[in-house]
């Protein structure tokens, strides 16, 4: 892994953390400075795992300056898709939602003319 790896994957890894967000189903509870950070964290683990496995210099697509290979995408992706659904399973348990704290509500069961002539009745 050479220094660039790590510039590049600060603005890769805001990319990564959306394509990771995406392929996640259901709404998250996590912020974008999450996201990001998540997404930073799957580029550089996606691009180390891709060199160890010798995938980088497979299926590598060249547009003008930029150079990405699809299996270290793909494999980034993922590691974004499950740092993703950690982080939301971590964030949305009820001590963290405050449901612990508070009871449900009741519906109300009259409607308020009703409770205004059970009132003019008493």
């Amino acid at each position: 892994m050479h220094i660039n790896d790590f510039w590049v994957a600060i603005p890769i890894g805001l990319l990564i953390g959306v394509l990771g967000r995406l392929v996640v189903p259901g709404r998250q509870s996590i912020g974008v400075f999450i996201t990001f950070l998540i997404g930073v964290g799957a580029a550089l683990l996606g691009t180390l795992v891709a060199e160890l496995v010798n995938l980088d210099d497979k299926a590598v697509v060249k547009v003008w300056k930029i150079q990405w290979s699809w299996w270290e995408l793909g494999i980034q992706v993922l590691f974004s898709a499950i740092g993703i659904g950690l982080a939301n399973m971590l964030t949305y348990t009820k001590l963290a939602s405050g449901a612990a704290k508070s009871k449900p509500r009741k519906r109300a069961t009259t409607t308020p003319r009703k409770r205004r002539a059970k009132a003019a009745e008493d």
